[in-house]
This record gives structure tokens, sequence and C-alpha cells, in this order.
């Protein structure tokens, strides 16, 4: 193969890649023409903003994130992920994180796709693929941001192709959502997926005392017996905890609390001493202290800055 044919090949590659990216831009602003975020089909989540907002509190997901127009950026603890239409996110669990949509304008609004990711379905590709769970893994974070390389953007486009027609994706959406981990497990995050499956492992672990701690996050927790409940140490469970999740268990339970008491603010027009009291707090001036040292401001306060925000917006739409 000559130079000349091989420099033919990369340009048609490029061209084909340029299209898909603006296939799948005028696909996803079709398929949603309002600020919000939709799903469409089931595990298929679309989103669309326009206006810059306030850091978005929220639990992650087992999910695979692609940036079609727009950037965005997730914090976890004091770690900064930042994704756009050339670099994909994969978070594997639970996680408190917070997010933020980059400089998004009516002219240009930040459209997102995401696709939720069943474990079932990754042991059976893997099974397919001959990838046995390895018995034993070390943790890794279960989020990062990694390159969007051409084959699966097109794979992501095929996806969204089936926007337009909903009897087509009852049967090739299973197919397609099966292509796109096979494409994940065979790319350079491909190891942070495969510790969703591995049982008996410290991530497997980890990832149950995630889960009790998000059902139970308004009780006492009593570490020891978390670790316990696991069958590992209090210093093990601390460490292995972090490496998942870059938090303490205790910075972990912390963050769901305070998150939830500003949806109840905000959602159920409770006071500042009823919501912390509502997940787990006995003390106000410690829910008081905790609120502003991850918000910023006092909880009356933030609520009254969220508000007016919100009528600005309206009236301005």
């Amino acid at each position: 193969m000559n130079q000349k044919h091989i420099e033919r090949e990369r340009e048609r590659e490029t061209q084909r890649e340029q299209s898909n990216r603006e296939e799948l831009v005028e696909r996803i602003a079709r398929a949603i023409s309002e600020d919000g975020i939709v799903e469409p089909i089931k595990g298929l989540r679309l989103a669309r903003f326009s206006q810059p907002g306030e850091p978005l509190y929220g639990v992650s997901e087992s999910i695979f994130c692609i940036t079609a127009q727009g950037s965005k950026e997730v914090f976890l603890g004091e770690y900064r992920y930042q994704y756009d239409p050339y670099n994909y996110l994969l978070s594997t669990a639970e996680l408190p994180i917070v997010s933020r949509i980059l400089a998004p304008s009516k002219e240009q609004p930040y459209l997102g796709v995401y696709i939720i990711i069943d474990p079932a379905v990754v042991a059976s590709v893997m099974v397919e693929m001959g990838q046995l769970p390895p018995r034993s893994q070390s943790p890794v974070r279960a989020i990062e941001v990694s390159p969007l390389d051409a084959t699966l953007l097109d794979v992501v486009v095929r996806l969204s192709r089936l926007l337009d027609s909903p009897d087509d994706a009852r049967l090739l959406l299973p197919l397609i959502s099966r292509e796109i981990i096979y494409r994940l497990l065979s790319g350079e995050q491909g190891h942070r997926l495969r510790q969703m499956t591995v049982l008996g492992g410290h991530t497997h672990r980890i990832s149950q005392a995630v889960e009790k701690i998000c059902r139970e996050f308004n009780k006492p927790m009593h570490v020891e017996e978390l670790a316990r409940g696991i069958s590992m140490s209090v210093s093990g469970f601390h460490h292995h905890f972090k490496q998942v999740t870059a938090l303490s268990p205790l910075q972990f339970q912390k963050q769901l609390r305070l998150q939830e008491a500003r949806r109840l603010m905000i959602g159920e027009a409770l006071d500042a001493t009823t919501a912390g009291f509502r997940v787990g707090y006995d003390d106000t001036s410690h829910f008081n202290r905790d609120y502003k040292r991850l918000f910023g401001v006092p909880p009356m306060r933030d609520v009254e800055r969220l508000q007016e925000l919100a009528r600005e917006t309206d009236s301005s739409t």
C-alpha cells in the first residue's frame, strides 16, 4: 500500500468521522428541542441545556456519557473530569458528584447522550468474548474520561438513528447496546467495566457498601459494621473505599445527605431545620456548617438564590 493510498484512506476516515459528529448533533437536537433531560427509549437519556446554570449535585449511575455538542465537567471529591465531543465519560458505580455544563448558549446548546450500563449485559458480553472475570482485581476509581474513537462514535450514531424508529428500537437497541459494551471492553476503559463483574473482589465489596450507604444515608453510620459486613478490616475498608469513590465513607454519606436536604428545601419547601433532621442531622448548627462548606452559602440563602435564578430563567424564555 503506497503513501498516497494511505493518505486517501485517512482523509476518508476523517470525513466519515466528521459526518458522524454532525449527524449526531442533528439527531439529538431534533429529538430533544427544549432544555432538560428525557428518556425516549428505556436506558437511553438525552440532555439539552442552552443556558449557563448552577453546578448540579447528584449521584451518578453506571453510565456511558457522550457529548454531541458542548462540554461538561464532573467533580468527584478533589478530582475533575471534563468531556466533550472527542471524549467520553464512563462511571461504573453510584458516586456523589458535582457536574456543570460549560458555556452553553441558545445558538450552541449542550447536547448529551447517556446510556445506562447493565452489569448483567457486561458479564454476558464478556463470556461471549471469552473474557472470564478475574478472581481478584485491584480497585480502580469508578469514573474516568477517555478519547471517543471513530469506531465507538459510529456505534453511538447508529444508536441515535433508532430515535426515529421506535419499532426498530425494540429489536435493535439490545444488539447495539451490546456492541457498545463490546467496544468499551476492548478499549482502554475495559478494566474499569470488567470490575463491575468481579464477584468477591474489593471493588464488588465496596460497591455493596456504597449501595447500603445510599439506601440508609439518613441513618447513623457505623464504619465497623460496614467493614465487617463485607469481610474487611476497618483500615482496609477505608483504603479501598477511597480508591473507588475518591471519598471517605463519612464524606460520601455527608454529600448524599446535603444533596438530599437541598432537594427537600427546594422541591418540598422545607425549612433548613426540618430538612436537616430529615436527612439525619440532629444538630441544626452542624447541618448549617456542613451545608455552607459544600455549597458555599447557608441553606436558606442558597435556596433563595436558586429560586431567584429559576425565576430569571423563566422570565427570559
